[in-house]
């Protein structure tokens, strides 16, 4: 029996370390100009870490959003740590890099999405400028970081589907 290469693994991979570098450079050097970030996440995955609350309320998967107000951003080789506010609620998250469903950054029109592990056709769906309109990304309930909206609850809303042509510069 021959051995096969195992492209989506490595392009996983290879989309990960993507990921780990951008989140470097912006712990290095801030958010540059317009960037922000939507990142779904398995908040089941065992190596996660996140307040009970949380996990309570986004049992499968939670979309956060880094944009206005993060702090202690430290990021490693296996994932990253943050504080965002959830409400008034500042909360440290660990999430490690293969909990990662999506990863978009509407700014310039980038997001990539990772089929489970366990997909038969083992198809990755990386979707940029030249194939955006193919793909969709399923957000969780997406809780704001501006401070604008520390005062208020945060309301749970049911996942939308938002078509990444909705970020495209018309």
């Amino acid at each position: 029996m021959g051995r096969n290469i195992d492209y989506g693994n490595l392009m996983h991979d290879a989309m990960r370390g993507l990921i780990r570098k951008v989140l470097q450079d912006v712990a290095d050097n801030g958010l540059p100009g317009a960037h922000h970030f939507f990142i779904t996440f398995d908040t089941s995955h065992p190596d996660a870490e996140l307040a009970d609350w949380l996990s309570d309320r986004y049992p499968g998967e939670m979309t956060v959003v880094m944009q206005h107000w993060y702090d202690k951003l430290e990021v490693t080789d296996d994932g990253f740590s943050i504080t965002l506010n959830f409400g008034d609620a500042p909360e440290p998250l660990y999430i490690p890099y293969d909990a990662i469903k999506t990863f978009v950054d509407p700014s310039v029109e980038f997001g990539l999405r990772f089929e489970s592990q366990d997909a038969t056709d083992g198809d990755d769906l990386l979707a940029t400028r030249a194939d955006q309109e193919k793909h969709e990304v399923v957000p969780a309930p997406i809780e704001h970081t501006d401070h604008s909206d520390a005062k208020k609850k945060p309301g749970k809303k049911d996942a939308d589907v938002v078509s990444l042509d909705s970020f495209r510069k018309h």
